[in-house]
């Protein structure tokens, strides 16, 4: 059986998926420091509640993408003979059906304490030797809580964009919704001090429709492309690749009609091309001359198989 041949990024791109690598551990650690300040903050304002659990979900991605990272790569072997690179499209899963689980429970339970009138009140807390309103500790939580996600969030989109890494590209996302999350909680938490008692569990509500729309997004994307769909860059559009790599092969002399189909599989795009040649004669040297210029147009482009049809003649 013929395996696909170990898969190694272009030199450029490797430092870009070490960098990737460095702020997915910080972002790991910044995390589990953030889960920790909350937690011990959280009393029982539903916000803080719902902003802890997607601070909890914030592991997801970013573990999802370090475990994908050992996988992808992976030469085919017996077992999997097309190889390892879905492994990034299973983590682009993972993190996607956790967000919309989640946040739909957030929603639920925000949608409860709405309907129940319940009033969450918020005590004072003795620090120091002086008596401090506890709100003004979640505050101080929830603005840590925005810091580090709004600053690697934004670090992560161009690393995301050069490796056409749509986990990366997911976790930028969940940080975007944390560091909002947080400015829904810090409104709710003030609305509680106001006398309004709806603050809360509205603020609730606005943070678990945020998480279950990145959630809803995101598996949307990932089941059309393990559905096949044809490739897309990281923003969703249409990719240019497969028009690309039509007309670059159109180039050559000896072919005088090219199409194919392209699907993507984790971060690389692989499909069929379909020839129409009007020379023959050494098919080997021309099919291996055909992979080079189409593997030649974007790095992402891998093990494309050809189906060829020869004319005697006919104009170009």
């Amino acid at each position: 059986m013929r395996q696909r041949s170990e898969f190694e990024l272009p030199p450029e791109l490797v430092p870009v998926h070490a960098r990737a690598r460095r702020l997915e551990w910080a972002t790991i650690f910044f995390m589990c420091s953030i889960i920790a300040v909350v937690y011990l903050a959280m009393g029982s304002s539903q916000a803080m509640k719902a902003a802890w659990v997607e601070d909890l979900l914030s592991l997801v991605p970013p573990i999802a993408f370090l475990v994908s990272a050992r996988f992808k790569d992976r030469p085919a072997t017996q077992d999997f003979p097309y190889g390892y690179h879905r492994a990034v499209s299973i983590a682009f899963l993972a993190g996607s059906v956790a967000l919309t689980i989640f946040g739909a429970f957030i929603l639920i339970d925000s949608a409860i304490g709405l309907v129940r009138r319940e009033h969450v009140s918020i005590g004072s807390v003795v620090v120091f030797g002086h008596h401090v309103w506890a709100g003004w500790l979640m505050i101080a939580a929830l603005v840590y809580s925005a810091v580090p996600p709004f600053i690697l969030g934004r670090m992560k989109r161009e690393p995301a964009r050069k490796l056409h890494d749509k986990t990366l590209v997911a976790d930028s996302d969940m940080n975007r919704a944390d560091w909002m999350t947080a400015g829904a909680g810090i409104a709710g938490i003030l609305g509680i001090g106001m006398g309004w008692w709806w603050a809360d569990p509205v603020a609730a509500g606005i943070i678990s429709l945020d998480i279950v729309h990145d959630g809803v997004k995101n598996l949307t994307h990932v089941v059309r492309d393990l559905m096949d769909e044809q490739p897309t860059e990281v923003d969703g559009e249409r990719s240019d690749v497969p028009d690309r790599v039509r007309e670059a092969l159109l180039g050559l002399p000896w072919i005088v009609a090219a199409d194919l189909r392209m699907r993507e599989e984790g971060h690389v795009f692989v499909g069929e091309v379909f020839l129409v040649v009007t020379d023959a004669n050494d098919p080997a040297a021309k099919l291996e001359q055909a992979r080079r210029v189409a593997h030649a147009v974007d790095w992402r482009v891998r093990d494309l198989v050809f189906e060829v049809e020869a004319i005697t003649s006919g104009p170009r």
